[in-house]
């Protein structure tokens, strides 16, 4: 068995490789470039994809002893992820770019190139399982028993065919045994901090890298209260997503939160603390790993955002779409976020 290894230059990574090594698979250990370090003005700091990571990446596999290659996907990961990150916030939605970026390169076109090297599987070190039903022969996704490091919520787009071919070893194991067994294995990477930015903004600043993308400032537009009111200018809607309180870039008196953005109008609505609040949500492009939902209307737990504590829903169906009802309010239900 032959196993491509997609190695971000990060401990859970490494120690992934290590034990698919160690389940006797034939190893070779790759990393995508997604973009030029200067390109996204990107330093050592708490992110992935730098050199910094790629030559630890290299420094694994040395110590391993598996080939290892870089592959060019810059503009794959232009096209896909930054692109529509960029056109979302244009829009007034709030994206997640690591869901595309799974779907679109990890499982996608990295899945192609283990197919033309002749690899049985994609190994990557997230925390989530996959599991194989013995009564229907499909493939399961379920949850890393680590629940402060799950990681099942940016992988929900996964196909049956991807699921087939894709291992990740580290599903069943706690951050902190990952890094006492890497720290064993003597890898350079045992004690490196976590990536916790999106890697194209490292140093969180989105309006920043969404006007370098289109070439101009966000245009300022009007603040509105709930009623449709004028209280004050916004500095362009890119700078808000639902939910925000601080950094509105004035003061109202009492505290006002984002709980609607209306790109058309260029408006930006700001509430009270209880208008953040929603008790229906709408979601559209949904994806059944099972194949297909399991009726027309059923009880589950959903979350619509990764640090999210799951909420008890109740969903319909409604052709390519569905219709959710919490069974308490939601805070800030983001329109460009996932229901999961």
């Amino acid at each position: 068995m032959k196993a491509l290894i997609a190695m971000s230059g990060g401990v859970d990574s490494s120690m992934a490789a290590l034990l698919t090594q160690k389940e006797g698979f034939e190893c070779i250990g790759c990393t995508m470039k997604l973009f030029e370090n200067r390109d996204a003005r990107l330093e050592a700091r708490r992110t992935c994809c730098s050199l910094d990571d790629v030559e630890d990446a290299r420094r694994v596999a040395m110590r391993m002893g598996i080939p290892y290659v870089v592959f060019n996907y810059q503009d794959a990961f232009q096209r896909c992820v930054i692109d529509k990150f960029v056109q979302s916030y244009a829009q007034g939605l709030t994206p997640n770019p690591c869901i595309d970026c799974n779907r679109f390169l990890k499982f996608d076109l990295l899945l192609q190139r283990a197919g033309e090297l002749g690899c049985d599987a994609v190994v990557t070190g997230h925390y989530a399982r996959v599991e194989r039903d013995d009564r229907t022969g499909r493939y399961l996704l379920r949850k890393g028993l680590d629940a402060s490091k799950d990681q099942s919520y940016v992988l929900y787009q996964l196909t049956q065919e991807q699921l087939a071919h894709t291992r990740m070893p580290l599903g069943g194991l706690t951050k902190a045994e990952v890094r006492r067994m890497a720290k064993d294995a003597g890898f350079v990477t045992a004690h490196k901090a976590d990536s916790e930015d999106i890697c194209f903004v490292p140093d969180g600043n989105y309006a920043a890298v969404i006007e370098r993308e289109l070439g101009r400032k966000a245009e300022a537009g009007d603040f509105v209260d709930p009623e449709g009111n004028v209280i004050g200018r916004h500095r362009g809607i890119i700078h808000y997503t639902i939910g925000q309180r601080k950094h509105l870039g004035q003061t109202f008196g009492t505290p006002r939160y984002v709980c609607g953005i209306d790109a058309a109008a260029n408006r930006v609505v700001l509430g009270g603390s209880e208008d953040v609040y929603a008790s229906r949500a709408a979601a559209k492009d949904c994806t059944w790993v099972a194949g297909e939902p399991p009726a027309e209307e059923f009880r589950c737990k959903a979350k619509l955002r990764y640090r999210q504590t799951e909420a008890w829903t109740t969903v319909r169906v409604r052709g390519d779409r569905i219709d959710m009802t919490f069974d308490e309010p939601l805070r800030a239900v983001t329109p460009g976020q996932a229901a999961v």
